[in-house]
């Protein structure tokens, strides 16, 4: 049998990038890629080797994908800054589900560094970017490595749309 946490992890990532797809026109109404050798399709990578490469692929984000009941948002974001690193991809973030709703609730956390560099490529200021993507701040104490911005999926989906207009091609 298989590990049931294994299981609904798979089933989150599943989830995320179908979502994604979906919500950036990549897919029929069937979940069919359009081109399936278009560059910006979301998917989930085969993981091979030593080094992660993150869970899901969203150019030019890596998405570290969790479902836990207790989530570890600036662990997890670490984690996601390393595996974009591995992958080649500029940006990071952690995509937690948020229980008995749909994903596009899943909360997307962003470190400030990564956060600032999108908001900088959009070349938008701080309050735009944050009232745009619908953004809220935690943070934790003096140490900003403790400290993220957050947004749901829904939103992210459209802030992911606006940085492949602007800059980032296949």
């Amino acid at each position: 049998m298989a590990n049931p946490n294994k299981v609904k992890g798979t089933q989150w990532e599943s989830d995320i990038r179908d979502y994604l797809n979906a919500a950036l026109g990549l897919v029929d109404e069937y979940g069919k890629y359009l081109d399936p050798f278009n560059g910006y399709n979301v998917r989930r990578p085969a993981q091979e080797g030593a080094l992660d490469v993150g869970d899901v692929h969203a150019v030019p984000f890596i998405l570290e994908a969790k479902n836990v009941k207790r989530p570890a948002v600036p662990t997890f974001l670490r984690q996601a800054v390393v595996e974009a690193r591995n992958a080649g991809f500029p940006f990071g973030v952690a995509v937690v589900k948020v229980p008995r709703t749909n994903v596009r609730r899943g909360r997307v956390h962003f470190d400030i560094g990564t956060w600032t560099r999108v908001r900088q490529a959009l070349g938008m200021p701080t309050r735009r970017f944050a009232d745009r993507y619908a953004f809220t701040a935690s943070l934790r104490g003096l140490d900003t490595g403790k400290w993220y911005m957050t947004t749901e999926l829904e939103d992210f989906a459209l802030l992911l749309s606006d940085l492949r207009a602007t800059r980032h091609a296949p």
